[in-house]
């Protein structure tokens, strides 16, 4: 029988969360538990899946917010799967507690920071409430020898929140140069 229990999985772009999300998810079928997978509307890049740079994908439902997560749960559902954290509201929080209490397991993914290195405050309140954390880094994609923690946005954008790839590049401490 599964422990009910939050499990967060963060890091820098290109770090591999969403790759280990479907790896535990994976796993969880095999184990023949059912699992139920979201993503937000806002992650435009891929409709009906989730999607890892390594090529593997689950099919996920597209959700408007987190309270459409509920709609879509029934009694069945034993572990819940939910790509890009950071970009769902604080109403996120108490959806997943509520979860969990009522027996699920819950898997997310998603930044610890944006670009100009402040916290997403939602994936930040889970991470406290988690256990286990499981804290990814790429590799700096400017010197190529450190562990990247932060994502550098290459293109110019004022807004917080840009969906994409090519815009940013993982970076270390040392390479990484503040907005």
């Amino acid at each position: 029988m599964l422990t009910p229990h939050i499990t967060v999985i963060t890091g820098c772009m290109f770090s591999g969360k969403t790759e280990e999300l479907i790896r535990q998810l994976k796993r969880a079928k095999i184990a023949g538990l059912n699992t139920i997978i979201f993503k937000p509307a806002k992650d435009t890049r891929n409709h009906k899946n989730i999607s890892a740079r390594n090529g593997n994908s689950l099919n996920a439902i597209t959700v408007n917010s987190a309270n459409d997560i509920l709609i879509h749960i029934n009694e069945h559902h034993e572990v819940i799967g939910i790509d890009e954290g950071q970009f769902f509201e604080s109403d996120l929080i108490p959806i997943v507690v509520q979860l969990v209490r009522s027996g699920k397991s819950i898997i997310i993914s998603g930044l610890d920071l944006d670009f100009n290195e402040k916290p997403f405050q939602t994936m930040s309140e889970l991470t406290a409430l988690a256990y286990p954390v499981i804290k990814l880094t790429a590799v700096c994609t400017k010197c190529k020898t450190k562990e990247a923690t932060r994502s550098q946005r290459i293109v110019d954008c004022c807004d917080r929140e840009m969906v994409g790839d090519k815009e940013y590049e993982a970076r270390c401490l040392q390479c990484y140069k503040p907005q």
